[in-house]
């Protein structure tokens, strides 16, 4: 059977990227890319779905409410609690109020 070679251009951080996930999967990348070939023969198109959202994505909404989030906790002086002190905190404030409702 005859090959070919086949040169595509990619970042190196990508190259390394995607590597590394093939090792962990226990092939190497010229096998990841000989069975997305193989498998787009197979699906006769790209075997991964290729679509568009709807609606634009917004990430950079979810973006700002963390950095005003961020903000808030560092002007209150909360920024450095740990998980189990703000944990505390939610505890008490639920007894208080369990407390007032008497």
């Amino acid at each position: 059977m005859a090959t070919s070679l086949l040169q595509v251009r990619v970042e190196d951080s990508l190259k390394d990227e995607a590597a590394r996930v093939f090792e962990n999967l226990g092939i190497d990348t010229s096998t990841a890319v000989r069975m997305f070939l193989k498998r787009s023969v197979m699906e006769n198109g790209i075997p991964f779905r290729m679509t568009l959202p709807k609606e634009p994505y917004q990430a950079d909404r979810g973006f700002r409410a963390m950095q005003e989030i961020s903000e808030m906790a560092e002007k209150n002086g909360v920024s450095e609690m740990t998980l189990d002190e703000i944990n505390a905190e939610i505890e008490a404030s639920r007894a208080e109020r369990q407390a007032a409702k008497r």
